[in-house]
This record gives C-alpha cells, sequence and structure tokens, in this order.
C-alpha cells in the first residue's frame, strides 16, 4: 500500500474517493436533466435520466463499498 508522506491517503485511497466524487457530481447532475425534462413535458426523456441515475447510484455504492474496505485493511 502506498501511503503519502505524513500518514495522508494511499493511491488508491484518493483514486477511490475521486471515483466516487464524479460519481456524486453525476447523481447531482441528472437531478437538473430530470428537471429539464419534466419541463419540456419529455416523459421518455425523464425514464432515460432516472435510469442513468440509478445506474449511478448503484455504482456510487459499489465504490463507497471498496473505499470502506480499503480504508479498513489497506486493501481489497
Amino acid at each position: 500500500m502506498t501511503t503519502m508522506p505524513n500518514g495522508a491517503i494511499s493511491d488508491l485511497e484518493y483514486d477511490l474517493l475521486t471515483v466516487l466524487h464524479n460519481k456524486a457530481e453525476a447523481i447531482k447532475a441528472y437531478d437538473m436533466y430530470i428537471q429539464d425534462a419534466e419541463a419540456m413535458q419529455s416523459q421518455p426523456c425523464v425514464e432515460l435520466f432516472q435510469k442513468l441515475k440509478q445506474h449511478e447510484l448503484a455504482q456510487a455504492q459499489e465504490v463507497r463499498h471498496h473505499l470502506q474496505e480499503v480504508m479498513a485493511h489497506g486493501k481489497m
């Protein structure tokens, strides 16, 4: 496990945190896209964005699980 100086996080922890942050930003963006599609009364687009958001949520949960394991045990 590579740890940064002064006990900071490892490269792997950083990578997982970065991915989790990106997933959180995507989830937030999908909320806006859903609102835009609703404003245009485009139900197919609303459903698409909701589906894509659900995929992001599932992926974020998986990344979070891996991050917790890495932080607890140093690796998976």
